[in-house]
């Protein structure tokens, strides 16, 4: 069954990575989608190798944002999570985006039971203006990606173990009239029922914002 609100639709894909071009003072709307959607691409490395989703032996250690962060080494996923990337870059693009969310699921009894949603807030004043650009520092909004990393390297400390194997989805909210594209399909939320909720602290590119929060079951 799928579900829809006035404004959005939810976007599943079942089973990205380049180089920001804004100069110091200002930002694009390019170099921010380049941000925004490499950002989401380690965010979510980082995020399958604390939670033991894949194995600890399947990722390396790679610099970016002056930090070490986690990369897979496993091809398939490595594909999956790129292709999400690109798809991912032409909504931020379009400023048709609303939120991404990782789901983890009980892989025997398809139960959700964490589910890292990230909102996106676009500033939609510029889609008409393909060539402008935006006051912006790009050594603040690399501190807050930063930020964002590391709340998701030390929230081990208050999840819950995940006792038993997991699966995940990546689901997608965009604008009401953004077509489907193809390898996607429109599905629930899937929230976790009865969740413990924790807010972490987000970023903003100057034209794209993203604010994390957990939810979770405690067993």
């Amino acid at each position: 069954v799928s579900t829809q609100s006035t404004g959005e639709n939810y976007l599943l894909r079942e089973l990205g990575i380049m180089a920001a071009t804004q100069q110091e003072s200002t930002i694009s709307l390019k170099g921010s989608t380049q941000m925004v959607s490499e950002f989401f691409y380690y965010a979510v490395n980082s995020i399958l190798f604390q939670r033991g989703v894949y194995a600890s032996d399947s990722f390396d250690f790679k610099t970016k944002y002056n930090l070490k962060v986690m990369e897979t080494t496993d091809d398939r996923l490595k594909s999956y999570l790129e292709q999400c990337m690109e798809q991912l870059k032409g909504w931020l693009d379009n400023l048709t985006v609303q939120k991404l969310v990782l789901v983890m699921q009980d892989l025997e009894t398809r139960e959700n039971i964490e589910r890292w949603s990230f909102d996106i807030n676009c500033d939609k004043s510029i889609r008409n203006c393909p060539d402008f650009t935006k006051p912006a520092e790009l050594k603040s909004i690399q501190k807050g990606i930063q930020d964002v990393i590391r709340q998701i390297v030390s929230s081990v400390t208050f999840l819950p173990v995940l006792e038993s194997s997991c699966s995940f989805d990546i689901l997608v909210y965009t604008d009401h009239d953004v077509t489907i594209p193809v390898g996607w399909d429109e599905t629930t939320a899937k929230i976790v029922i009865g969740s413990e909720n924790v807010q972490l602290k987000g970023f903003s590119t100057s034209v794209h914002s993203v604010t994390p929060t957990i939810s979770y079951k405690m067993p």
